[in-house]
């Protein structure tokens, strides 16, 4: 199995950031082929101090292996993610692990 899993901080000047890049990662990454699971979602709040909570949105997909990871990152469709939804983004942080 490989895991993709990707942080971002929305722009705060955007008032429904999250909410637009939650729905872009739905309509664009869920459909790709190869992906075995696949979650999105806003973070949500904890009284836990080692719980990470700067972050707006978080995305898990799970893979076969490497090999539909890489498929995946040049598919049209996450390009068109990449496109029309990095403007309400401003960092990302990508964890990928096996």
């Amino acid at each position: 199995m490989f895991s993709h899993v990707v942080i971002f901080w929305t722009k705060g000047e955007i008032p429904d950031a999250a909410d637009r890049l939650v729905a872009g990662a739905e309509k664009y990454l869920r459909p790709i082929p190869g992906v075995v699971a696949f979650h999105v979602g806003k973070m949500v709040g904890s009284d836990r101090p080692v719980v990470e909570q700067s972050y707006q949105v978080a995305l898990n997909v799970l893979f076969a292996g490497k090999k539909a990871e890489d498929d995946y990152q040049v598919h049209p469709l996450h390009l068109d993610f990449i496109r029309e939804i990095s403007p309400v983004w401003q960092k990302v942080v990508v964890y990928d692990f096996q």
